[in-house]
């Protein structure tokens, strides 16, 4: 595995959307990202549970950081989530992005989101292209 460039590294960290929901990225590899995100008041939806876009929005920038950890620009084609589970107020939640596959110019990553116990809140897939080669 090849080392991330610190300048790439910080790029993809210093994502503004990400930022401006509190969204961390704790791990960056070749074809792989940890993204954070504490739950707040704030990233409620009015059943006072934590909006899906906010969810979406976590797994979403560990599957940017992934496919574009390696230098080549990448751009979603497609995407979907399911959600399993809610969280409360406080909680902290991890998104695990990986490569789960590569042919020609599109890749596609799986997303696991997960509570501080390690249990499954929702699960993204993506698929990119790569206008370079």
């Amino acid at each position: 595995m090849s080392e991330i460039p610190d300048e790439r590294r910080e790029r993809i960290a210093s994502d503004p959307f990400a930022a401006k929901l509190g969204v961390e990225l704790v791990d960056l590899g070749p074809g792989r990202a940890r993204t954070e995100l504490t739950i707040t008041e704030d990233l409620l939806n009015f059943h006072g549970t934590p909006h899906g876009g906010a969810i979406y929005s976590l797994a979403d920038a560990a599957f940017a950081a992934a496919s574009n950890a390696e230098g080549e620009t990448a751009l979603a084609m497609e995407t979907d989530v399911s959600y399993f589970e809610s969280v409360a107020v406080g909680e902290t939640l991890t998104a695990e992005a990986e490569e789960v596959h590569v042919r020609g110019r599109t890749a596609a990553y799986r997303v696991a989101v997960t509570d501080e116990d390690g249990e499954p809140v929702a699960s993204f897939r993506g698929r990119v292209y790569r206008p370079e080669e």
